[in-house]
């Protein structure tokens, strides 16, 4: 009897992720997802249950990682929280880095949010992947709500301003980014984009 194919799930499920971003979750075949992957159909089905399947694992797969790599970036000392939160919205000029396993995206289409993006797409019509998306959403609120309340308490940001509400306006203005750079503005403009929120943050008065 013939031993089940082993392979690396992750850098499977990173190569699907990929393949979603660049064609959508429509305009992706079980064929695609086997040719980008490495894995033929067969096996394909045995692991994931198809193509939905591999989908949501896919999205829970980039949920683990927003879980680790947003709150790394953000945390520190309140004295560079101000500095962080610059960072981050910079950072976002040029979308969502993929996997280390994984080449970067072939265009600023592809390298928009994952979960934002599915969420667009389908989560009209598909209850998981609209939980998940919302899922990764609350993350980046709270890892970006934290860092607003560490330059509040450095004197860098209005002590009274909601840091919730603070990290929604950042976040939405960093989706907003993902779109505006789908439609080819170079960096340049993206940039201006992330400068312009980051001088929307209530600062404090310093006489």
């Amino acid at each position: 009897m013939a031993r089940p194919r082993t392979f690396d799930r992750d850098h499977v499920l990173h190569a699907a992720e990929r393949q979603f971003r660049e064609s959508g979750y429509n305009g992706t075949s079980v064929d695609d997802i086997s040719a980008a992957t490495g894995l033929g159909r067969g096996s394909l089905y045995a692991a994931f249950d198809g193509k939905h399947g591999v989908l949501m694992q896919a999205m829970a797969g980039y949920f683990d990682r927003l879980g680790n790599v947003p709150a790394k970036v953000l945390a520190g000392p309140d004295d560079g929280a101000l500095e962080r939160l610059h960072g981050y919205l910079l950072r976002a000029v040029h979308g969502v880095p993929l996997a280390d396993d994984v080449p970067p995206a072939s265009d600023r289409t592809a390298a928009a949010c994952f979960a934002g993006k599915m969420a667009l797409e389908i989560g009209a019509s598909d209850a998981e992947v609209q939980r998940i998306a919302a899922e990764c959403f609350s993350v980046l609120v709270m890892a970006v709500a934290e860092c607003v309340r560490g330059a509040q308490r450095n004197g860098d940001i209005d002590p009274d301003a909601d840091a919730e509400d603070l990290a929604y306006l950042l976040l939405t203005l960093i989706r907003g980014t993902d779109v505006v750079g789908a439609y080819g503005h170079d960096p340049a403009r993206l940039t201006q984009i992330a400068e312009s929120a980051f001088a929307l943050l209530p600062r404090v008065s310093r006489r």
